[in-house]
């Protein structure tokens, strides 16, 4: 196995992870919600995601040496790169989180469930336009995705309603979020760029908690178990996966593979709320199954191409 495969195969499974945590955080989202407002749960997690990061920026410090002045020159555009990286990321993840949580007023779980992984289909499309052409297999790919995703989350007749606008326009962002994170990914540490994200999701959530709800320690606290569970593993751990996987993933066949968190969701919901999963649910989970493997097929020439590029690398 050459190293271009290692490297796609380790992007997947970073992917495949972060998919995993993030199906299993909507129960704890939905118990946290019990005690406190969504603005105020977005602040104080992903607070806690920057926060836990800290320690792995640190334990993993290079001892500064003598640079060039090359080496500066270089330093320099990778500190502009990550702050610049760290506030679009961190602005769009606001925007979409906050604007899910509206929607979440209005609509039904499963049908925002359902419009906000329409960015499966909107990242592809997205990226036609900075020149990131997806194959034949992964259009196939988004095909099975949407259609698993519809027959996985939607049970009642297909209205829009007025909390829908909110959760399409929060795919949108999150959409290019996703292409975001394939911009600056390759530029810097991973781990950083996730960390200085989540702080500045933080901030923008906080000056909303405190404009729009009222916000008490006693219900914070209330909300402990949910808070330290979506703010180490949905945002500390998974956020900085998907980060991690995107530098060797292309973004739209990334935004297939995430469309694993509703199957993961769906089966969490059944392990530990017993909800029980129709033929119906179990139909459009397989047909997600079968999306992220077609998104995983590149076509014989991208291959060669891209095994050419991996040895002229080394």
């Amino acid at each position: 196995m050459n190293k271009s495969n290692t490297e796609k195969i380790k992007g997947s499974a970073f992917l495949f992870f972060a998919s995993l945590i993030w199906g299993s955080t909507f129960v704890a989202q939905s118990m946290g919600m019990d005690y406190i407002q969504p603005f105020t749960f977005n602040a104080v997690r992903f607070f806690i995601g920057g926060l836990v990061l800290l320690p792995v920026i640190a334990l993993f410090r290079r001892e500064p040496k003598a640079l060039s002045a090359e080496d500066i020159a270089k330093k320099a555009v990778d500190r502009r790169n990550l702050i610049w990286g760290g506030v679009v990321c961190g602005v769009l993840i606001f925007a979409a989180t906050g604007l899910q949580q509206i929607g979440l007023v209005y609509t039904t779980a499963g049908k925002a469930g359902f419009l906000t992984a329409l960015y499966v289909v909107l990242v592809p499309i997205i990226g036609l336009f900075f020149k990131k052409k997806p194959s034949i297999f992964l259009w196939f790919g988004v095909a099975f995705a949407v259609t698993g995703l519809y027959f996985l989350s939607m049970n009642e007749q297909f209205t829009l309603g007025n909390g829908d606008l909110p959760v399409l326009i929060c795919a949108l962002i999150f959409s290019f979020q996703i292409l975001a994170v394939d911009h600056y990914s390759p530029l810097v540490d991973g781990v950083k760029l996730s960390c200085i994200q989540f702080f500045v999701a933080s901030v923008l959530s906080t000056v909303t908690m405190f404009l729009f709800e009222k916000p008490d320690l006693t219900s914070i606290w209330s909300a402990r178990m949910p808070l330290l569970y979506t703010g180490i593993l949905a945002c500390g751990i998974a956020y900085t996966f998907q980060i991690l996987g995107q530098k060797t993933t292309p973004p739209a066949v990334a935004s297939v593979v995430f469309g694993l968190e509703s199957v993961f969701a769906a089966v969490f919901g059944w392990l530990i709320l017993n909800e029980q999963l129709t033929q119906r649910e179990l139909f459009g989970a397989g047909l997600v199954l079968v999306a992220v493997m077609l998104s995983q097929i590149t076509p014989k020439k991208r291959a060669r191409l891209q095994s050419r590029k991996a040895s002229a690398k080394l």
